[in-house]
């Protein structure tokens, strides 16, 4: 069995990429932007349906393609608002850096790569402390005088304390 050898070699434009994603972000155009602030960028009704994907360079002419996941079910009316899409991620840009946007569809269930979920996960509600663990924490916070500090500094000890105690219990 004959192993391919590249014998030094590399493709080009691996050898490229980051100077294209560095000069690409000096002009304003960060791909993380898109992705970290997808919600505020196209707003919280077309987040809920879609998120970014990727963001690819074209060979000619200026401007990236900007790849969008979607459900089946949403995909006909995201292909409807594609334009005004587009327009969201180049006005948070402030030119236009995206010069085509093509729709990836996929079903809510099935693989883990192609299982859609949109939204964030609602985030649970921490169990309220036992009331004297809670005092405790007061007591120790107490002496400090700005109230927004003396306030984190009794969840901190709050979060200290039941950790302590929960450890020295036996299971």
């Amino acid at each position: 069995m004959r192993r391919a050898s590249r014998k030094g070699f590399q493709r080009t434009s691996t050898l490229l990429r980051d100077r294209i994603r560095k000069a690409g972000e000096t002009r304003g155009f960060a791909v993380t932007r898109v992705l970290t602030h997808w919600a505020e960028i196209v707003g919280q009704d077309m987040a809920s349906i879609c998120k970014p994907v990727d963001v690819k360079y074209g060979r000619q002419g200026f401007g990236a393609t900007l790849t969008v996941l979607t459900t089946g079910a949403q995909a006909p009316m995201l292909e409807m608002q594609k334009e005004r899409l587009r327009e969201r991620v180049n006005a948070a840009y402030g030119y236009n850096a995206i010069a085509h946007l093509r729709i990836t569809q996929t079903a809510p269930i099935g693989f883990s790569e192609g299982q859609a979920q949109f939204t964030a996960a609602p985030k649970q509600q921490a169990a309220a402390p036992d009331p004297k663990t809670a005092q405790e924490a007061q007591t120790i916070a107490a002496p400090v005088g700005d109230q927004d500090l003396r306030q984190a500094l009794e969840r901190l000890a709050s979060n200290v304390l039941s950790k302590a105690k929960s450890k020295d219990r036996p299971e």
